[in-house]
This record gives C-alpha cells, structure tokens and sequence, in this order.
C-alpha cells in the first residue's frame, strides 16, 4: 500500500508540473494550450461584433437644486465610464432602479473608494488637488445585473457629463462566465457535480437568510429631508469560497471501509467584527484511529461540501470616517477649507452611515480649519500722477499702479485684491477752453470731370489762443464743407459706357476713384441705355481704380475772421492761422510764403456821428463789450447804449443786404 501511495503521489506531481508556468498556456475557454482571448466585448473567442458602444454628453441646462436624472445604465452593460467634463460643485450619484442607493444617496456625500452595486463594483473618483481641473467619474467593469440611473446633484451650472458603456448585441454571444461561478451554472457546456440536490440548497438559503435576520444590523443615518432618493441599506454580498477549498481534480474512486471524511475545525472568519464567514474544513482520516491520511485514501465523491458559516455576528465598533479637506477658500492669505466626518459602522462588509451618538466614545475631528497657500501679493504706486493730457478743459492724467508679490516681483493682477486697486487713471480740469472753427482752402479740382461735382475743404474745431479774442465755444454753426461745382455735359460713345473718374477719396496718400459703367447701344443721334447683360461679351471697364495724387503733407488752417476793432475810421480783424498735419497735430512742415493772413484792415469808412442825449456810452472801453457779445444783456446795453447800438444797426443792415 505504501508503495502505491508513492506512486500516486508522484502521478499528481507530474501533473501539476504541466499547468506551472512555463509551460502551454490555458485560453480563455480553460483549455490547455488554446490561443483563444477576450475580445473587447468579454466573448471568448470574439470578433469585437458581438457588442456595441454608447456614449453621449449631457448637457442640459438645470435651473432647480437637487437631484437631476443624467443617464439610464442598462442591466448587461460592461466597461462603464461616468465622468464630469470639469470640475464643478456638483455631484454625481448612483441608485438602481428598484429605488436603493449606491453612491451619494439622500444629500449624504460619500468618500471616494469602491462601491458595489448593481452585481459589479464601482470605482468613485474626486479629485481634490488644487490645479487639477477633472471632475467626479464613476468607473466598473460590469456587466451590470439590473438598471441603474445616474444622477447629479446640482448646486451650479453644469459643465457637462461624459457618459459611456459597452452593451452586448441581441444575437451576440454572452460574455464569458467568471471564474468564481456558483456551482451548477454551466462552463463550456459542462455542469459540475453537486453533493446535494435542489432542495438542499433551497433549504440552506433559507436558515442563513433566518439566522441574518437575528443579527442586529447597525442603524442606518437617513435624513427626513429627502424622499425621493433613498439612502442605501446593508445587502449580503455573494459568498466567496476559499480558493483553497476548492476540490481538486477528480481522482480515480478509491472505496474503503476504513476511512472517512471528517471535520477537523473551520477556516478563519473573514471579518473580526461585523457577521463574516467561514467553512469547514473535512480531512481524510483512519475510522478507528482518527488519524488523518492522504484524501486519496477517500471516495472523493463522497466528500462534503463546505458550506459557508457565519461566524462573528456582533457589529463592528463605530468610527468617524475622515473625508479630504476641500480647496482652500483663498488662493492666497488665509482661507478656510472644510472636509466631511462621518459615523460609520462596518456590518456585512459594508460601510454604512449611522447616527452620530454612536461614536460619542470618540472624539469628533475638526471639520473646518484655516489655510494659506501663499502671502497675497499687495498693490505699489510706482509713479506720480502724469501732467493732464489736454491744456484746457477736461482731460485725464495716469499713474503706474503694480501689483507686487511679497519677494518684490511684478506679478498678474489677479494675484492681488481688484477690490484694493489705486486708481491709475482719473479726470482732471484744466479750465474752460475757448474754440474756434479752422478751415482750410477750397479743393482746386471738382469732384465730377463733367456734370455736377462738389469742390471740398477741411473744417475742424480747434482751441483758439489768441488771448485778446474773448471767444466761446465753436457752437452748431459749423462752416460748410462742400460747394457745388458743373465742368458742363458729359459726352461719349462706346458699348461699356464709362463715366469719368470721381475725385480721389483722400487729397494725399493712397485713396480710390469711382466711375459709372453702363451698356449702351449708339442710335443715330443718341444713345440707348441696356441691361448689363446685353454687353456680357465684351470685357467691361473697371468701375474703381486706386489713386495717389501726392504724398500727404502739412496744411495752413485759419479760424473765422474776428469782429473789427472798430466800427468806423480803420479798424482790423484778426484770425489764428496753424500748420496742422495729416494726424490735426501742430507741424513745421507748410510753405510759410502760403501762409493766409493773421490780420487785416476793417470799417475805413469815416465815423458819422450820432448825438442822442438818452443814449450815451457811460465807459471809455465800451468797444470791449461790444467785441465780447455782452449787448445781449440788459445792463450793457444801458450802460453802452451808443455802441451796442450801432452794432445792431450794423448787424440789421448786413442781414438787410443779405
């Protein structure tokens, strides 16, 4: 018998030797040496056929807070990837379809970690760092064994949320089955053999389901607030058999009286606390000596099968679940940063939210505390205020205004408070300007070579310093630009009749000049107008052409002629004349021999004099009045009647003569 023991222990060495590394590979369909692998839809031996991908983005604008439907995930699907397209104060949360939370049920925010739903386990991501700009993700293999729907939390605008998973085809091969299967299910064509029947395992659900209802479960936290969105409660997870419980291969039977299967104790508990598991342990021994022997001494046929026990049923001791703190409220100076704490209570390995009295024995960490990324930067005037950029009127003087970090460097604005920024910029008053209209000559050419044009001049309104002209302001009455010019009748006969070339836009520089052309057709003395079309075969004139007719340079321009000195026996007039470029800016640049006369003579004419005893001038400089426009009040007038007088008598024969 020894001999054969041997013997058989070397035949089980051989054959191990030939599934060790090293050796053939095993497919995915268990054999050895097939080549066969998973394709993208989980098939054994698949052509990537058998499934189909969805993906979509929602993006649909959300006006209430709350829970918001995003996606519905059908049962079957595979390779889900839940994510936010950046980062924002939303969150997305999980539920199945039969109303049970998975992830962030009930306004309760749950850490990031693994989470099992659905018949898969979900992966829950938040990134947390400052400069990471990703959102919140929910990621699982699958396949999924019921629908579940994806919510948001909505609290901001929604930045969008990628959704995608793999769903197998109607007329696809199913995925291939795991290889932690239930016993019974079948595995390339092949049904395991079962040491009990159906009514066995029926009966033994139904104790374990009975001896989990005796077990006081810990008290789940739910708020009252929410009804829609209920909180997730304890499930049993799917047993786990030891791997290494697993009967070996079957062996060639080998009956004798003398031996036997036996207990001899159980597998440690899973768990320390909180209802685990465990399963017994059956040796070969000697029937009468209880001595244990190799299990081939055994009918492996008989052998029982382990059955998982529950073992350390009483709830596991109450925890604060410490959350990661959130971002610092300011990036720079001190801040606030906040995370979440949490009561929690670890039975049926799960981590469910209870009430908090049940971690009195411990002490609650902090759920606020300060920080502070860096020392704010401050605001430096680097500079005085610049002189005001007009000489008259209003205008605005600037400053240099830098924000500085605190080791001296000019940095972004950003990086300081915007609501601590010194002005730069500000109004100044340099006093009341007076103004005047400056002209310069009338355009030498007409704008039309023929018919009617216009010749044209430049006006702007400029501050006069003439100090002894006590002018105002330009007012509405602006001089005209344009005069109306006629070089006589256009004539011409061609088939593309042209006009003549419009004067160039601009008096110097680079401008264009337009021209009309029309289709005419020449009768005997006049001439027909046409349709364009009727001369499309001809090549038609340009009707626009560039032109350049000098360089720009400077210009003379003057104001209005002032008010003569005096009215009768020779008195002057005077007007400011300038050098103004292209840009109006005082320049050298203008042929002084062209410059218009400043000042000329006025009212030669001898003075006839006129004696009215009630209206008499009371002051010897009544003319200043006069040149400043004061006759329109009352006091004036009295007190300068003879002058102003004579200037309205003046003023009434000039409109006369108009």
């Amino acid at each position: 018998m020894f001999v054969s023991y041997l013997l058989l222990t070397l035949f089980h060495t051989e054959t191990a030797m030939l599934a060790r590394p090293g050796g053939e590979s095993i497919g995915c369909d268990d054999f050895l040496g097939s080549d066969k692998v998973l394709d993208k839809c989980g098939v054994c031996g698949g052509d990537n056929t058998g499934c189909q991908v969805v993906s979509g983005v929602f993006k649909h604008a959300l006006t209430s807070l709350g829970y918001h439907r995003v996606v519905e995930i059908p049962q079957g699907a595979t390779k889900i990837n839940i994510t936010e397209m950046h980062k924002s104060n939303n969150y997305l949360a999980l539920r199945s379809r039969s109303g049970r939370s998975i992830i962030n049920g009930n306004w309760a925010i749950d850490r990031p970690g693994k989470y099992e739903g659905g018949g898969t386990m979900f992966t829950y991501k938040r990134p947390n760092e400052v400069s990471s700009t990703a959102g919140e993700s929910f990621l699982a293999e699958g396949p999924t064994n019921e629908i579940l729907d994806v919510y948001m939390i909505h609290q901001q605008p929604n930045p969008g949320v990628h959704y995608e998973y793999v769903i197998m085809r109607n007329n696809a091969i199913s995925p291939q089955v795991p290889p932690h299967r239930r016993p019974g299910e079948p595995f390339n064509g092949q049904l395991e053999e079962e040491d009990r029947g159906q009514e066995d395992r029926e009966e033994r659900e139904k104790n374990q389901e009975k001896e989990d209802s005796q077990v006081e479960a810990p008290e789940v936290f739910t708020s009252e607030s929410t009804q829609t969105f209920p909180v997730r409660h304890p499930e049993r997870f799917p047993s786990h058999r030891p791997d290494n419980l697993v009967p070996p291969a079957p062996q060639p039977p080998r009956r004798s009286r003398d031996h036997n299967w036996k207990q001899l104790g159980t597998t440690e508990c899973s768990t320390t606390c909180g209802k685990g598991s465990q399963y017994p342990i059956f040796r070969c021994v000697h029937r009468n000596t209880h001595e244990e022997v190799p299990e081939s001494y055994c009918d492996s046929s008989m052998k029982p099968t382990p059955e998982e026990e529950p073992c350390n049923l009483f709830p596991c001791p109450a925890f604060w679940d410490i959350g990661e703190w959130s971002e610092c409220s300011k990036t720079c100076g001190l801040g606030m940063q906040h995370r979440q704490v949490l009561c929690r209570q670890v039975y049926a390995n799960r981590s469910l939210t209870v009430q908090p009295y049940r971690c009195q024995h411990l002490e609650k960490p902090e759920t606020t505390s300060t920080c502070q990324l860096k020392i704010c930067s401050e605001w430096q005037i680097r500079t005085d205020w610049t002189s005001c950029s007009v000489p008259c009127g209003v205008g605005q003087r600037t400053r240099d205004v830098k924000c500085v970090s605190n080791i001296g460097d000019v940095v972004h604005d950003e990086e300081c408070n915007m609501k601590l920024r010194p002005n730069d910029i500000e109004n100044c008053d340099m006093g009341p300007c007076a103004k005047s209209w400056f002209l310069t000559e009338w355009s030498e050419r007409c704008s039309a070579e023929c018919g009617a044009g216009v010749r044209t001049r430049s006006v702007v309104c400029m501050t006069n310093h003439v100090s002894s002209l006590p002018l105002e302001g330009c007012g509405n009455n602006r001089p005209v630009e344009a005069t109306p010019c006629d070089n006589g009748p256009c004539t011409g006969k061609v088939e593309w009749f042209t006009g003549s070339w419009s004067q160039c836009s601009i008096e110097c520089g680079s401008g264009t000049q337009q021209r009309e052309v029309i289709c005419v057709r020449k009768n005997a003395d006049t001439f027909e107008v046409l349709d364009p079309y009727e001369c499309s075969f001809l090549e038609k004139p340009p009707s626009q052409q560039a032109c350049h007719l000098k360089p720009c340079g400077a210009k003379w321009f003057s104001t209005e002629w002032s008010m003569c000195s005096k009215s009768c026996q020779g008195g002057f007039r005077v007007r400011e004349v300038r050098c103004l470029s292209d840009d109006m800016t005082p320049s050298s640049l203008c042929d002084p021999q062209l410059k218009p006369e400043e000042r000329e003579s006025c009212n030669t004419q001898d003075c006839v004099p006129e004696v009215d005893e009630n209206c008499k001038d009371k002051y010897y400089n009544c003319n200043v009045v006069v040149q400043a426009r004061l006759c329109v009040y009352n006091y004036y007038k009295t007190a300068c009647c003879a002058s102003c007088t004579r200037v309205a008598n003046r003023h009434v024969g000039f409109l006369g003569s108009r």
